[in-house]
Parts: structure tokens; C-alpha cells; sequence
């Protein structure tokens, strides 16, 4: 399998549906494990990686997920395709600019990843689209337990499963939930997000994770403990608590928005759907902020029954296509794929080549303007 047959169309995560989908991208759950009788990567030689990439290669492929599996050598990957896989969620970036023997095994749909010689030996993970963490953790604890069944883990009585960052030390378990904040960084409120997170003990990163920025609003909400708590009470508190109520705090604020800063909203809609729909040249930066904005205006008018003057032209216009008018609007589906397939190693890979910047923003552009013009 090539990484061609995926590129060109968005993950089933990112779909846009599920609970809470119009505050929440995906959920997902990380676990970190090592395997027992092996140092930790840091001080493996060359040859002791590639035992550890054989053995649990050899675990993994076989695994019955329902899907197609496939197998990416990350340390022989071209520098685009190392790029693609972190755009989409496979590896980490730390995984990408590693060094030594390395993979990933990948499940056809993208709900399942296995990363071998990231930090640790191994970190699984299962995505889903909205707010699913249970449903991750059962196809995960089936994993984990398929894969318990024919390696050893290094884990300790007292402290759990031993991991190469303390953090991670006890279950290994990252519970991780994308959220879309638009307007709680239009209402000047994100400010607030952060100090209330890093209050409880959370980690808030960007869009591609730890050293990242918040591109197009979307933040990644994690815990840090993991040692001294059990694997359901830290996914219980996320799925009934803490998720819930952001999100409650992020439709609060588009009710303000509504209320009291309508003009405020609609010029950002009228202005990133002009500028979307007309520009030539545009970056990924600008392209993701701008996305942020009409995906907030739609799920407005999906979720709120919000019906402004640049709400209703994004979400009730007139096409013409072949002398027939059609009405629909863009939606959320459109959206999505636009944030994903523009992202720089996207758009090169789906073209066939490597771009310089200028003719990716070209690119780019057009691609923005062919999908917002059909709906």
C-alpha cells in the first residue's frame, strides 16, 4: 500500500461527526510500553533497535483490527513522506526526525497506529471522530491485550509500566481531545482556557502536538499524570468533566458572539470567505485560520440555528452548475478536507513532487477555490 491511496481524501477521525463534533475534532488514547529485557532507546545500539523493530513488527502485522494493515520503514522514508505522516496524525514529529532503526504500523482507516522506536519501544493509538474516549479505550485495552499476549512488557508492581519519560511512568496512558476554540480566542476568553488547564494539571498543545502552535484554533487538551491514577478514572474525568465542560464554554462564547459581537462575526465570516474564495497565493497558516472560521459559522448554523447575514450566504448559497441552481452551501465535510489536504506535504504528494513555497501557495489557493465554488 502507498501512501498515495490515502493522501487524497481526509481520515474517518476527521469526519466531523460524533458527540459534541461541533466543539470536538477526535479523541484519542496513547499508551506507551516497552518491552521487557531491552534498554530503553536511548541507550540502544543500532542493532538492538532493529531486534526491537523486528520483534514487535512481527506482533503487529497480524493483528485483527477488521482493516488492512501496512508497514512503513519511517527511518528509510522519504523527507515528504516523514512530513505527510505527521500532517496526518501517524507518527510524531519527534518520530520523524529520529535517528536508527524505526516504523509505524498503520490501520488502512487511520483509527490505529503503532510507532516502534519513537521514545519508548512502542506507542499504540486508537482515533475516533468527536468525543469517543471510551469507545478508544475498549479497541484499545483489545489491542493491548492481543499484544500482552505475545511480548513482555517491562512493568514494575510498584510503579506500573515503566516508560522512558517519567510522565508517562504508571499506566502509560495519553488521553488526548482536539477541540475547535474559535470563539473563545475571538471573545479574548483562550487566555482563560490555558490558566483553568494548567490549573488541573492538564497539557494544552497546538495542532500537530507538544511545540506546536494553535493553527486554525484547534487545540490538543492532555493529561500529564499518570502514575497513582487508574486508566478509567482519567478517562471518566475527561469524557463526563473536563470536555464537556470547555465545550460548553466554547458555545458560550458563540453565543456572546451572536448576542453582542455580531457585526465582529460577521465580518470575520464575509472576510475569510472573500479572501478564500478569490485569493491566489495563499499559506497555510492563513488557509487554516481563515478554514476556522467558516467551520465555526456552519456549525453555528448546523448546531445553533444561527442565521446571520454571512451565515446564511455560506451555508444557503446559490450554485450554478450546467444552467441548474442547486442551494447547499459548503459544509462541513468541504471544511475538513480543506484543512487536511492543503497542509503542506499533502499538497505536494497528491501533485506528485516536491513544491517550493510560492508554488504551494499557488496550488493551495486554487484547490481552495475549486472546492468552495462546488459546495
Amino acid at each position: 500500500m502507498k501512501l498515495t491511496d490515502i493522501s487524497g481524501d481526509i481520515n474517518e477521525w476527521f469526519s466531523g461527526s460524533g458527540p459534541l463534533a461541533d466543539v470536538v475534532i477526535s479523541s484519542r488514547i496513547r499508551l506507551a510500553r516497552n518491552l521487557a529485557g531491552h534498554k530503553f532507546l536511548s541507550r540502544c545500539s543500532a542493532s538492538e533497535r532493529s531486534a526491537i523493530l523486528k520483534e514487535l513488527r512481527d506482533v503487529l502485522m497480524p493483528l485483527e483490527l477488521g482493516d488492512k494493515i501496512f508497514y512503513i520503514s519511517v527511518d528509510k522514508a522519504p523527507v515528504l513522506d516523514r512530513s505527510f505522516l505527521v500532517e496526518r496524525y501517524l507518527i510524531s514529529r519527534h518520530h520523524a526526525e529520529g535517528r536508527g532503526p524505526r516504523g509505524v504500523v498503520i490501520a488502512q482507516r487511520e483509527f490505529f497506529t503503532a510507532m516502534i522506536n519513537e521514545e519508548d519501544h512502542l506507542r499504540i493509538q486508537v482515533l475516533k471522530a468527536g468525543l469517543q474516549l471510551s469507545q478508544c479505550a475498549e479497541q484499545m485495552n483489545h489491542i493491548d491485550d492481543a499484544i500482552e499476549q505475545k511480548v513482555d512488557y517491562a512493568f514494575s508492581p510498584r510503579y506500573g509500566y515503566l516508560t522512558a519519560c517519567p510522565t508517562n511512568l504508571g499506566t502509560g496512558i495519553r488521553v488526548s481531545v482536539m477541540l475547535h476554540l474559535p470563539a473563545l480566542k475571538m471573545t479574548d476568553q483562550i487566555e482563560k482556557f490555558f490558566n483553568a488547564a494548567r490549573d488541573m494539571n492538564l497539557a494544552v498543545r497546538g495542532l500537530f502536538g507538544e511545540g506546536t502552535e494553535a493553527a486554525g484554533d484547534f487545540y490538543q487538551i492532555s493529561n500529564q499524570a499518570t502514575l497513582g491514577v487508574s486508566e478509567a478514572d482519567i478517562i471518566s474525568q475527561f469524557e463526563n468533566a473536563i470536555i464537556p465542560d470547555i465545550a460548553e464554554y466554547e458555545k458560550a462564547a458563540r453565543t456572546l458572539l451572536l448576542s453582542k459581537q455580531l457585526d465582529v462575526l460577521d465580518d470575520k465570516i464575509s472576510r475569510a470567505m472573500a479572501l478564500l474564495g478569490n485569493a491566489h497565493l495563499i499559506s497555510s497558516q492563513e488557509a487554516l485560520f481563515l478554514l476556522s472560521h467558516l467551520r465555526m459559522g456552519i456549525n453555528m448554523h448546523e448546531y445553533m440555528g444561527a442565521s446571520t447575514p454571512a451565515i446564511k450566504r455560506l451555508c444557503t448559497q446559490s450554485q450554478q452548475d450546467d444552467d441548474t441552481d442547486k442551494t447547499g452551501g459548503v459544509s462541513i465535510a468541504t471544511i475538513n478536507r480543506l484543512f487536511m489536504l492543503t497542509l503542506p506535504a499533502h499538497l505536494q504528494l497528491n501533485y506528485g513532487k516536491p513544491l517550493d513555497p510560492t508554488h504551494r501557495d499557488i496550488l493551495r489557493a486554487k484547490i481552495i477555490r475549486s472546492e468552495l465554488a462546488s459546495g
